[in-house]
């Protein structure tokens, strides 16, 4: 958006619009010609002052007074608004250092996550890439304002704009690079800029806000009176024979936005809630196609009219490089978070800014939140794990309880992962899980659906022979093997351990009869025990239970009621072992608290 001067509404052609694009030139050369001995400086994003008090804030509606045949430029704005945020979020100034708006911001181009959205220009909303921008800078102009920063450079619209919500006082507008937003302070600060689901919102913090002055910053321009509002934008003037207006349509045809589902391994639990919510149209992001690849863990059943695409080739990377890291352990968890952040980037590429809602996988969930594509919509998470704050929380508990272990704590994710899932787990609209206990987390914001049971023929019988005690999973902290080594002393019976994988030098089964099982010995088994302090996809345990087979887990293990099922509280070493006793007929009475 510019500054022009007053001067009747009417069509536009294509010979103004080169005089205009001639000038921008020479304007653009200029600055840089002013500006190439002693260049505005680029401040990095800190951490400094995160936790700083906010001095001022300011926020907009995004999705104002639009039609459906308005939408499409609307969302270029807000793609456009999720863009710049990702690049001035964060921010923090030194004390008097000058912030430039576009010093910061850099050029709006395509490959830089900028589409076309509506522009003011001679009167008109026009489709430009980088269009929208001058909401932002308007806010950020009132917000400098209410923090007393000293505005060193600011212009005004020379036309006002639908759903405007800043007087002319208050207002700024900017253009690539010559109408530029400037601040400076005598004081150190920190910018942010962020999108809800509704608005836009831009703070200022400061460690010291007691020196700030609150100066105003220049008027605006003489000779650029505010004139009328401009009406509607280049998709529904009704001026069909302007040259804009075809170019426009054919870009951006009418629609009112579409859901986009970015999904990373699926369950069965998901795959049938998606299908459910799904809609014509709608865009699917998966890792690959699981039912050409014959990969049943990326096999989602997308609907007939779906838009598909898929990051083939780096899902298939990633499948073949965690063939090669170890069954557990720091460099395993380590990879897998680096490659969903990957994944997460790779889908990011293809998510439509007409995409409004969006359904997402926890695992890519942390990184698109970070890089600022959940900003400015709407979005349900398909919660398969704890989040990160909670799982490594309990992690320590248990380390705590066990401190001869050297697999409960050795690893722990980036605080600014951490703190991202936080943050967008608490900003979305549903959470989808069968996890009971997961869901008991969440508490209303949980939507709880069925786990899947498989369907089994077979059906346990009574043994006599000695207690086979099936354990599905390696004998790791984690999952309570010193728990349950705890209770089955003094016990009869042997313990059937699934996974390869072994604690180190606190490993306790030296103290039990144990050998390595396979899954088909679970059929022979006494009962499935897993005593987990973290368990998220419990499905060997859902399978016993469909055999006919009892299952002691756990509530952390997040397992429907059913009647073959003892729950017991993670670290309980006496509920435990009450449980295998009653199992066993050799103290009935045994009460599992």
């Amino acid at each position: 958006m510019h500054n022009t001067l007053e001067v009747e509404h009417h069509e536009p052609g294509r010979g103004e619009a080169l005089v205009f694009y001639l000038k921008t030139r020479l304007f653009i050369a200029r600055r840089w010609w002013q500006e190439r001995r002693q260049p505005v400086a680029f401040h990095p994003i800190g951490d400094a002052l995160i936790s700083s008090p906010t001095i001022a804030e300011t926020k907009a509606p995004l999705w104002t007074q639009i039609t459906d045949a308005e939408f499409p430029l609307t969302a270029g704005k807000v793609q456009n608004l999720r863009a710049a945020c990702q690049r001035l979020h964060g921010l923090e100034i030194p004390a008097g250092r000058i912030f430039s708006f576009w010093k910061q911001l850099g050029r709006t181009t395509r490959r830089r996550g900028f589409t076309a959205g509506r522009e003011l220009r001679s009167g008109c909303l026009v489709p430009n890439l980088g269009g929208g921008l001058c909401q932002l800078s308007g806010l950020l102009h009132d917000a400098a304002l209410k923090a007393g920063l000293e505005v060193v450079e600011r212009h005004t619209h020379s036309r006002s704009l639908p759903g405007a919500q800043l007087p002319p006082e208050q207002d700024a507008t900017v253009f690539w690079n010559y109408v530029d937003l400037r601040f400076v302070a005598p004081f150190a600060w920190r910018l942010e800029c962020r999108l809800t689901a509704t608005h836009l919102v831009v703070t200022i913090r400061a460690a010291d806000s007691s020196i700030a002055e609150k100066i105003s910053g220049p008027p605006p321009e003489k000779g650029l009176p505010v004139r009328a509002a401009a009406d509607g934008d280049c998709l529904t003037c009704g001026v069909t024979s302007c040259f804009r207006h075809p170019s426009a349509v054919r870009t951006h045809a009418a629609a009112s936005g579409h859901t986009a589902w970015l999904l990373d391994g699926r369950w069965p639990e998901f795959d049938d809630w998606c299908q459910r919510h799904a809609h014509d149209g709608d865009h699917w992001l998966t890792p690959l196609d699981g039912h050409r690849w014959r990969k049943a863990n990326y096999a989602w059943k997308l609907p007939a009219g779906a838009i598909r695409h898929h990051a083939t080739l780096e899902t298939l990377k990633r499948s073949f490089l965690q063939r090669r890291l170890p069954a557990q352990g720091a460099v395993r968890q380590r990879f897998l978070l680096d490659a969903q952040q990957k994944l997460a980037a790779q889908f990011a590429r293809h998510l439509d800014p007409k995409a409004r809602h969006l359904v997402v996988s926890q695992t890519l969930l942390p990184h698109l939140w970070k890089a600022g594509h959940l900003g400015g919509r709407t979005f349900d998470v398909l919660v398969n794990r704890w989040p990160l704050a909670e799982l490594q929380a309990r992690l320590d508990a248990a380390a705590k309880v066990h401190p001869e272990s050297d697999t409960l704590a050795d690893f722990r994710a980036e605080p600014d992962v951490i703190r991202a899932e936080t943050e967008a787990l608490a900003a979305a609209a549903r959470l989808v899980t069968p996890h009971r206990a997961i869901a008991t987390h969440f508490g209303s914001r949980a939507l709880l659906v069925d786990w899947k049971f498989p369907t089994c023929s077979y059906q346990a019988v009574v043994s006599n022979h000695r207690p086979a005690w099936f354990f599905p999973a390696s004998a790791l902290g984690r999952k309570g093997i010193h728990e349950l080594v705890a209770a089955l002393s003094g016990l009869d019976g042997e313990l059937l351990i699934l996974g390869g994988a072994r604690e180190g030098q606190g490993d306790p089964l030296s103290s039990v009869k144990h050998r390595r099982a396979t899954v088909a010995e679970l059929s022979d088994a006494t009962a499935l025990v897993i005593p987990a302090w973290i368990e998220h996809e419990p499905r060997l345990a859902l399978r016993a239970l469909a055999m006919g087979i009892p299952v002691v887990a756990t509530r952390a293990c997040g397992l429907p009621p059913h009647p073959l099922l003892t729950e017991v509280e993670a670290g309980d070493v006496d509920g435990l072992k009450c449980a295998l006793k009653r199992l066993t007929r050799t103290e009935p009475e045994c009460a599992v608290a």
